[in-house]
């Protein structure tokens, strides 16, 4: 009797652990997939101890006012983006504005200032930038963010001509794509 018993206990043991290991298996593929930092430039890297907690892709345009600058001479401004952030499945889930400003659909919201850049792989296209976030607001995904890199540009660059005199206040849209990864402290 006793070897039927060591024998069961056994089969529970191993029945037990089959049932966790399919548990854990299918709690995997529900999860979302852990993002990978991008390959960037030393001078837009991030603080260490932070990691990727939102991706996202922007497309939209870059908006250019023309103004007079302290020198009297007539330049396109950036007065802000106008874009709509996507997840991975492209399914819209923000808005990037002037400020710069990123907003998600769960009501948070970051507001940021460029602390390094590096040109775009692309010369057409617009710097690479890394971005210390300087406010937050709502409650979401961006609650605990502290970073965020801005990579992959393609074009929205100011416009080469057509800001002077007679233009002056005129505004330009120059359409832009871009990804965004959003850091926050590691846990």
């Amino acid at each position: 009797m006793s070897k039927f018993l060591e024998f069961s206990a056994g089969v529970r043991v191993v029945v037990a652990a089959a049932l966790l290991t399919t548990a854990l298996v299918y709690a995997q593929k529900d999860a979302p997939p852990q993002e990978s930092a991008p390959d960037v430039p030393d001078a837009i890297q991030v603080p260490a101890g932070e990691q990727v907690m939102l991706f996202t892709h922007a497309s939209g345009s870059q908006v250019y006012t023309c103004q007079a600058g302290a020198d009297g001479k007539f330049a396109w401004t950036l007065k802000g983006p106008d874009a709509e952030l996507k997840d991975r499945k492209d399914k819209v889930i923000g808005q990037h504005s002037a400020g710069p400003t990123w907003t998600l659909k769960d009501s948070s919201a970051v507001t940021g200032k460029a602390v390094a850049h590096v040109d775009s792989l692309d010369a057409d296209s617009i710097p690479w930038l890394l971005v210390e976030v300087v406010g937050h607001s709502g409650k979401g995904q961006l609650n605990s963010v502290t970073h965020i890199q801005r990579v992959h540009t393609h074009g929205g660059k100011a416009p080469a001509e057509g800001c002077d005199a007679a233009h002056g206040n005129a505004e330009s849209k120059s359409s832009y794509t871009a990804d965004y990864y959003f850091f926050a402290p590691a846990k």
